[in-house]
């Protein structure tokens, strides 16, 4: 599965870098939300792959903060390109003739930017009102990766500023790019039962489907991980539950984007068209 995500993330991203046809911002957007999807997986996958192969479950405590630091970090990032993806609808969609005007280089680079100054606050916040806490050596986190809830929940010292920090920026940053989405596609039904054809309301939602999907995908399984873990208070129902945005999201994006998507097909058959070309040897 590990495998699969890597390569199909960076089919797509290969597909919208070596095809000048998919040099839109849409596409942009795309292909940073695959190289986040690669980033994410890479954060947890190899080590829990490596403790399967050597039977050892131990991580450090400067390993453990480490990948606690870059889940915080790209966890937050898929979340707010998603916001940022679903903005780029809403101008496509609502107003089409200034789109390029709108979404232009300077403002698209500029979106990704704040995304990842965003998702580097956040994580680094959570982590520097980690380090104070004091643990008990030996500890056993029922979980596959070092996530926060639970580093903090086996801390010896208080975690009542912890408590307030996590649950405020996670709705905050959680619950703001999601009414972002929201209030987005809102505006875009409303626009598409404007469109008087059959027709054409088909081909302007066609261009919200795959990340429709998506948003569906990653906002119920994370929703359904944590609603699931507070019903029923059980941590490893819970981890067994987190492989499903930790792991298959990101796999099944790709499969997403690239079934639907001709653009996709065509730049991905004439990439491999190209690579199988240069091995060639025409005989005179």
């Amino acid at each position: 599965m590990y495998l699969v995500t890597v390569l199909g993330n960076l089919f797509i991203i290969l597909a919208v870098s070596s095809d000048s046809h998919l040099h839109t911002p849409m596409y942009f957007f795309l292909s940073n939300l695959s190289l986040v999807d690669i980033c994410v997986t890479s954060t947890t996958v190899p080590k829990m792959l490596m403790n399967i192969q050597t039977q050892s479950k131990a991580i450090t405590y400067g390993g453990c903060i480490t990948q606690l630091h870059f889940f915080l970090l790209f966890g937050g990032l898929d979340d707010f390109l998603l916001a940022v993806m679903a903005y780029d609808r809403y101008v496509a969609i609502c107003h089409p003739l200034h789109y390029m005007v709108i979404m232009n280089p300077r403002l698209c680079g500029l979106l990704v930017l704040v995304s990842w100054i965003m998702g580097a606050l956040n994580s680094l916040v959570q982590c520097l009102i980690v380090l104070p806490l004091s643990f008990c050596t030996n500890l056993e986190i029922p979980h596959f990766f070092c996530e926060l809830k639970e580093v903090v929940q086996l801390a010896c010292s208080d975690t009542f500023l912890n408590n307030i920090v996590m649950y405020f920026l996670s709705a905050l940053l959680g619950g703001g790019p999601l009414a972002g989405i929201i209030y987005s596609y809102s505006k875009i039904v409303s626009s598409i039962r404007a469109i008087p054809s059959a027709q054409g309301k088909y081909k302007a939602f066609s261009t919200c489907a795959s990340h429709l999907s998506v948003v569906f995908l990653f906002y119920g399984t994370v929703l359904g991980v944590y609603l699931s873990s507070a019903a029923t208070q059980s941590s490893h129902s819970s981890a067994a539950a987190s492989v499903m945005y930790t792991v298959v999201t990101p796999m099944l994006n790709p499969f997403i984007y690239s079934l639907r998507n001709r653009d996709i097909k065509r730049a991905l058959k004439r990439f491999f068209g190209m690579a199988g070309t240069k091995g060639t040897i025409i005989r005179g």
